[in-house]
C-alpha cells in the first residue's frame, strides 16, 4: 500500500439510539459515533410512522406554494 493516501482506520465505539454500545473499526473522524436512529427507531423497520417537522419544513412549503399560486394569478389576470 501507498503510505499517506489512506484514511485512519481505528476502533470506533457506536451508541445506539436506546443507549446499548458497540466497538467497531471505522475511518469515522472520532473515537465515539452517537447515532439520531437505527433500525430500532426508524420508521421502515418498526413500521410506524413519525412526522418529522424540523424547523417548520411543511409551513415553509406551504407558504412558498401560496406565494407562487399568487404569483401565477396575477400573471393570468395581466
Amino acid at each position: 500500500m501507498k503510505k499517506g493516501i489512506h484514511p485512519y482506520y481505528h476502533v470506533v465505539e457506536v451508541v445506539m439510539t436506546d443507549g446499548t454500545t458497540f466497538k467497531t473499526r471505522s475511518c469515522y473522524k472520532s473515537d465515539r459515533m452517537v447515532l439520531e436512529i437505527d433500525s430500532k427507531s426508524h420508521p421502515f423497520f418498526t413500521g410506524k410512522q413519525v412526522l418529522v417537522d424540523t424547523a417548520g419544513r411543511v409551513d415553509r412549503f406551504q407558504k412558498r406554494l401560496e406565494k407562487s399560486k399568487a404569483i401565477q394569478e396575477k400573471r393570468r389576470k395581466q
